[in-house]
C-alpha cells in the first residue's frame, strides 16, 4: 500500500467524524422521508385466489399471509434442471440473509419466498439449503413480481394488494452484509467504488459470492454459492457446474 488516508490524533479524527455524522444524518432522515413517501403510494389489486404450490400443494395465494395483514415475499430466480450449485448465487445471498422471519412475524408480516421452478426440485432445493422460511413454487402462475424482485403486499379481508416493489440493488435491505461491508475501509472490494487512491482497486460486482472448496473466491467451474459449503453433503466434486451450463 503505498498511499492511504492521513494519521491524525483522535482529535482531528473526531472532528472528522462528526462532520460526516451530519451527512449520515441527513441521508437516514431522507431514507425516512422516502419510506413515508412509499407507504402513500396508490395500490394494485391482486387475486388472492391464484393458486400456488408448497409443501402441502396446491394453496390460494391469500394463504401466504398466515392471517396476517402484511406480507413481503421475495421471488427468486430458477433454472430448471440445475442442481443446487446451479441455481443464482444472486439470490442465494439475498434469501440466506432472512433464513426466518420471526422478527417480521412478531410486527404482524408474513415472509414467503416465490420461485417458477417445479415444487419437487424446489422442495429437494429447500431441503439441501436448510431454509426455513415459506417457499411456493409460482410456476404457470402470474406472481405478483418477477424474479429478483422484492415485493410487499397488504391484505383487507379476502383482497389483496400489491403496495411496493423493488429489484437489482433495491433488494439489498435483506442483505445485512452489504450494510456492514459499506461500513468497512476496504468496502465491498468492488471496482465500481470510489476509494482513496492506492486503496486496493476491486473487483467486478459480487466477486465473492461464489468460492471453491477451500474458501477462494472464483465463478470458476469447481465454485458453488458460498453458503452451500456448509450444507451437509457438499462436498468437492471435479465439476460443479453453474446455471449456465444447465439452460
Amino acid at each position: 500500500m503505498t498511499t492511504r488516508p492521513p494519521i491524525v490524533d483522535m482529535a482531528t479524527w473526531q472532528k472528522a467524524r462528526d462532520e460526516l455524522l451530519v451527512r449520515e444524518k441527513a441521508h437516514t432522515r431522507e431514507g425516512d422521508a422516502i419510506a413515508a413517501a412509499r407507504r402513500r403510494l396508490p395500490m394494485v389489486e391482486y387475486d388472492g385466489k391464484v393458486e400456488v404450490t408448497g409443501p402441502d400443494g396446491p394453496v390460494p395465494f391469500l394463504d401466504l399471509f398466515q392471517g396476517r395483514d402484511e406480507l413481503v415475499v421475495y421471488q427468486h430466480m430458477w433454472y430448471d434442471g440445475a442442481p443446487p450449485q446451479g441455481q443464482c448465487e444472486g439470490c442465494t445471498t439475498t434469501v440466506w440473509h432472512l433464513k426466518d422471519a420471526l422478527y417480521l412475524n412478531v410486527r404482524g408480516v408474513a415472509f414467503a419466498v416465490l420461485t417458477t421452478g417445479a415444487w419437487d426440485e424446489v422442495a429437494a432445493y429447500v431441503e439441501f439449503m436448510g431454509y426455513t422460511q415459506p417457499w411456493y413454487s409460482v410456476r404457470d402462475t402470474d406472481a405478483p413480481v418477477g424474479p429478483g424482485h422484492l415485493t410487499s403486499l397488504l391484505r383487507d379481508g379476502d383482497r389483496v394488494f400489491i403496495t411496493y416493489t423493488t429489484t437489482g440493488r433495491g433488494t439489498e435491505r435483506l442483505n445485512g452484509s452489504m450494510g456492514v461491508l459499506d461500513m468497512t475501509p476496504y468496502g465491498r472490494g468492488e471496482a465500481w467504488e470510489d476509494k482513496p487512491e492506492g486503496w486496493p482497486e476491486g473487483d467486478v460486482p459480487c466477486w465473492y459470492w461464489r468460492t471453491d472448496a477451500d474458501g477462494n473466491a472464483t465463478w470458476g467451474e469447481t465454485s458453488r454459492p458460498v453458503p452451500q459449503w456448509s450444507r451437509p453433503g457438499a462436498t468437492p466434486v471435479e465439476t460443479l457446474g453453474r446455471h449456465a451450463d444447465f439452460h
